[in-house]
């Protein structure tokens, strides 16, 4: 398997990534897609793509975003999708239409010799809260923009905000010990929580005109399969997953029961919309 040159300190993530929790990620690409649909859909809203413009996608994993903003640039644009996780992009390239303008590559975003101001945008979904240095990092990508281009992407605000991934992780807490609490900078799902910080960040990277805008949402944790589904996917992927790797089969069990209990109260049918937040930030190049 092909590992991306990356910056040192991104090694753990580039790790990771191409490990089983990268593996487990690709396997899951269609229901996370579905999942994470509507979070896609108010990236393309901001982003505010024209036919024709070039885009980079980071962290494009097993390429959703990538295939749906090269329909709007299509046919005489280009999407370069990158990302560090082997398994994911095999995905990707598998599965995106072969007649779109679609490049992928296997590297790490903080080193990778983008070609100098020949993108109009830079559109992660997510995938730039796992940057050890996430200024070095959008410094880097900055230089791929056009003097014209702009910036959209999406972060997970405050874990107060996401019981998405808190109300589970909570029950599964009752069973087995706390993952190690992260540094408030360090990289994670939480690392652009903080307004400040992002500011801060875009700023020190060259960014302008940064503006945050916070968006509730509803995910459905079962994606149309009852709560069965939504038990299964809180232990295969996210934190739980991590929580519950090595625990004996007994412990298993009885958090994915109390989990069952703890998602009960928002079933509605065959979904089980779980709240969630994110902020979507805009910035210019320049």
């Amino acid at each position: 398997m092909s590992i991306p040159t990356s910056h040192e300190h991104n090694a753990d993530q580039v790790a990771y990534w191409n490990g089983p929790a990268g593996r487990r990620w690709a396997d899951r690409q269609a229901t996370q897609d579905v999942l994470l649909k509507p979070v896609a859909d108010l990236v393309i809203d901001r982003a505010k793509l024209e036919p024709g413009e070039r885009v980079i996608d980071v962290g494009c994993g097993s390429g959703a975003t990538t295939v749906a903003f090269a329909q709007e640039v299509a046919p005489s644009g280009h999407v370069l999708g990158i990302d560090i996780s082997g398994p994911m992009l095999e995905r990707a390239r598998q599965g995106a239409p072969k007649d779109l303008p679609i490049e992928f590559v296997l590297a790490d975003a903080t080193v990778y010799p983008f070609a100098p101001a020949s993108f109009d945008l830079l559109a992660p979904r997510f995938g730039v809260m796992f940057f050890a240095d996430p200024v070095l990092s959008f410094s880097n990508m900055r230089k791929a923009l056009k003097p014209s281009g702009r910036l959209a992407f999406a972060c997970w605000r405050e874990p107060r905000e996401n019981p998405f991934f808190m109300a589970p992780l909570a029950a599964a807490y009752k069973h087995v010990p706390k993952l190690p609490q992260q540094g408030p900078e360090d990289p994670g799902p939480f690392a652009f929580a903080s307004e400040a910080r992002v500011r801060r960040i875009l700023g020190e990277a060259g960014f302008t005109g940064v503006e945050m805008e916070a968006c509730p949402l509803l995910l459905d944790a079962a994606i149309g399969r009852g709560l069965d589904g939504a038990v299964q996917g809180a232990l295969e992927i996210g934190p739980v997953s991590r929580a519950l790797e090595g625990q004996p089969e007994e412990l298993r069990k009885a958090a994915a029961a109390s989990i069952r209990e703890a998602l009960t109260p928002f079933a509605k049918g065959d979904a089980v919309p779980l709240p969630g937040s994110v902020w979507i930030v805009t910035a210019n190049a320049t």
